[in-house]
């Protein structure tokens, strides 16, 4: 008996629209008439009653081609295996049939940066043997999630040490002008920020988990290339709605990630910039011995939701250097008019080129090469109307154009090729409109002795994490001005916020882990206190300024941290009875059928009577959803709820 791929295969071979000449399916073929519900391609289907029961459905004695479904059946490699498994001119990264960029997948559990740790683990540089819970909550589960959170444990850190916070300081346009930083899941709490900051943040910089299989987050197999995309395209989407018109977001990643994440950003963001590369180590420090090549570069992928941004160009006082020559004519000339403009002609014994000292009342040599032919206007007019008469003149005939260029001379001076050059080229005066030039940045850069000093940053020791503080004062100078806001969702030891904090830049970090003695918050504190390492000398920082600090109220997430720490099949069992009373359950499940199975339950694996009852948990719940702040199960306290309806506007 056939299966039903075989079969749909043979009923559409019937259409000889969908046939090469060589008997080959033409699967994009198909799946365009599908979209465009051809009416033979309906018919065809409607004739075979697997096929019927298989693709439509019935609403009110009424049948529905399921189009979605019959694409996606026919994308997927089962069916006629072939090159051809993606839609016609459609390029990117799929789970299963489906386009990631098309995914309603939402992943709430992630390792280490959702602390999902076992064995209670809580630094990063300690070698552990975790298990991961990977659940992914189909889109129909989806209700509450992403819902505005409560906040609570609010306090302001200044030099004076901690205060309990007594409101938010707001711009004339309502907006909070406060540093924050937030503890706490950091897909729920950039969704927690969008009624105050969407549209409002000019540069996100983030250095994510770089997913490489061996360092110091140690994933282990099931952590797979596409739920490490899922995990960075559901925190994309959410910082994206904050990003200001003229916003940037920088992710830094390693070589492991950068191709594929590269691909994934062109679908989610308008505009892709430029790729930074970044030399993080010398060539010849090598870490370890047993690698096939010596690891030295990082990258950093920019991008913007606005296809009209453009990255600043570097600015630079103009010099008098390269004004040197001064041309005097000596004799009589011939005159004729091209593209509108007089030209005098001064054969080579009719005028001297004289070098002197740099003045900026001098001209300096261009040759007309490369791309100056084309995208300068001086090297466009040479080109169309004086190039050709290198056959009419002498080489190193000078042509006089009037009224051309900015700069003191009015006219402007070009030369055929000299003897034994093919290049003719132009004299300029030094521009008036502007005493400033401006050119492109490279895509390189080196930071390797910024890196090599990393660890003196601060103060705070973050293994194998930190990065210089010079790299983000680097970034932030070039894409953000006076009163700009800087987010970093992925903050670790809070080099982003140190950085802001010392220059003046607004800045809000978002980090799950709490890192003790070299947590962020430490590290803003020394800040705070006077910290001169970094970038301090180079900005005149001395000391001063504050923070917000608050976290995400939990409530399943406490039921979370209780089962993670649990290590016995009686603390287990504990745990059920309480979470029975106090917890919010999945609706999928029934306590009475798992207290009826309560043998089976203890003689599973310790690891496994973890991940179910995680599983039990309802996901929506993890934390406190702001419109049931005021419920009493959930105990705000009265100075929570006055912050929050602040916080929140």
């Amino acid at each position: 008996m056939k299966n039903i791929f075989e079969q749909l295969t043979d009923l559409l071979k019937k259409d000889e629209r969908l046939v090469s000449q060589d008997g080959v399916l033409l699967k994009n073929q198909t799946q365009e008439l599908a979209r465009k519900n051809d009416p033979a391609l309906i018919k065809l289907l409607l004739f075979d009653l697997a096929i019927k029961k298989h693709f439509f459905f019935e609403v009110e004695k009424t049948l529905i081609f399921d189009k979605e479904k019959f694409i996606r059946f026919v994308s997927n490699k089962q069916f006629l295996p072939d090159s051809y498994t993606a839609f016609k001119n459609k390029i990117g990264l799929t789970v299963g049939d489906e386009y990631l960029s098309e995914s309603k997948e939402v992943v709430l559990t992630w390792p280490y940066k959702d602390c999902v740790l076992e064995g209670g683990m809580t630094k990063e540089d300690q070698k552990r043997d975790e298990i991961f819970y990977n659940e992914t909550l189909a889109p129909d589960d989806i209700n509450r999630l992403l819902d505005a959170k409560v906040f609570t444990n609010f306090k302001r850190i200044d030099k004076k040490g901690e205060h309990k916070l007594d409101g938010f300081k707001r711009d004339e346009k309502g907006t909070i002008k406060d540093n924050l930083i937030i503890k706490g899941n950091n897909l729920l709490a950039l969704a927690s920020l969008k009624k105050q900051f969407a549209g409002k943040v000019k540069l996100i910089y983030i250095d994510p988990p770089y997913n490489t299989g061996s360092d110091s987050f140690g994933y282990n197999d099931s952590f797979n290339r596409s739920t490490w995309f899922t995990f960075m395209k559901n925190r994309l989407e959410e910082a994206k709605k904050l990003l200001a018109k003229d916003g940037i977001i920088a992710v830094q990643c390693s070589f492991h990630q950068q191709a594929y994440l590269k691909v994934l950003m062109d679908e989610m963001f308008q505009k892709f910039l430029v790729t930074f590369n970044i030399q993080v180590r010398h060539p010849d420090r090598i870490l370890t011995g047993d690698k096939e090549y010596n690891d030295v570069m990082e990258y950093i992928l920019l991008y913007s939701i606005n296809s009209d941004i453009k990255i600043p160009k570097k600015e630079a006082l103009k010099t008098d250097e390269k004004y040197i020559y001064a041309i005097e004519e000596i004799g009589d000339c011939d005159e004729i008019e091209r593209g509108g403009k007089k030209v005098k002609i001064f054969t080579p014994d009719k005028y001297r080129v004289i070098e002197k000292k740099p003045n900026p009342i001098l001209f300096k040599k261009i040759s007309i090469r490369g791309s100056i032919r084309e995208k300068n206007s001086s090297g466009r007019f040479f080109v169309k109307y004086l190039e050709a008469l290198k056959n009419k003149y002498p080489a190193g005939t000078l042509f006089r154009v009037s009224n051309m260029g900015d700069d003191a001379f009015i006219d402007r001076y070009f030369y055929s090729p000299p003897e034994g050059n093919i290049n003719g080229g132009y004299y300029q005066g030094k521009p008036q409109s502007s005493d400033t030039t401006y050119t492109p940045y490279p895509n390189f850069f080196n930071f390797e002795k910024e890196y090599n000093r990393v660890a003196e940053q601060g103060d705070v020791d973050f293994r194998n994490g930190k990065k210089p503080e010079e790299l983000l004062r680097f970034l932030v100078d070039l894409f953000t001005s006076k009163g700009s806001i800087v987010l970093d969702y992925h903050l670790g030891s809070g080099t982003s916020a140190t950085v802001c904090h010392k220059i003046g830049c607004q800045y809000i970090g978002i980090e799950q882990l709490n890192y003790g003695e070299n947590d962020s918050v430490v590290r803003l504190i020394n800040v705070i206190n006077g910290d001169q390492t970094g970038i301090s000398k180079g900005v005149k920082w001395k000391d001063g300024g504050d923070f917000v600090y608050m976290e995400l109220a939990k409530w399943n997430a406490e039921w979370v941290e209780k089962i993670e720490k649990a290590k016995t099949g009686k603390e287990f069992t504990k745990l059920w009875d309480e979470m029975k009373g106090a917890a919010f359950l999945s609706y999928k499940i029934n306590p009475k059928t798992i207290d009826a199975n309560a043998k089976e339950f203890a003689d599973l694996s310790i690891a496994d009577q973890k991940k179910f009852l995680i599983e039990c948990l309802d996901k929506n719940q993890l934390y406190v959803n702001l419109s049931e702040i005021e419920d009493k199960d959930y105990q705000a306290s009265k100075e929570d709820i006055k912050l929050n309806k602040e916080f929140y506007g």
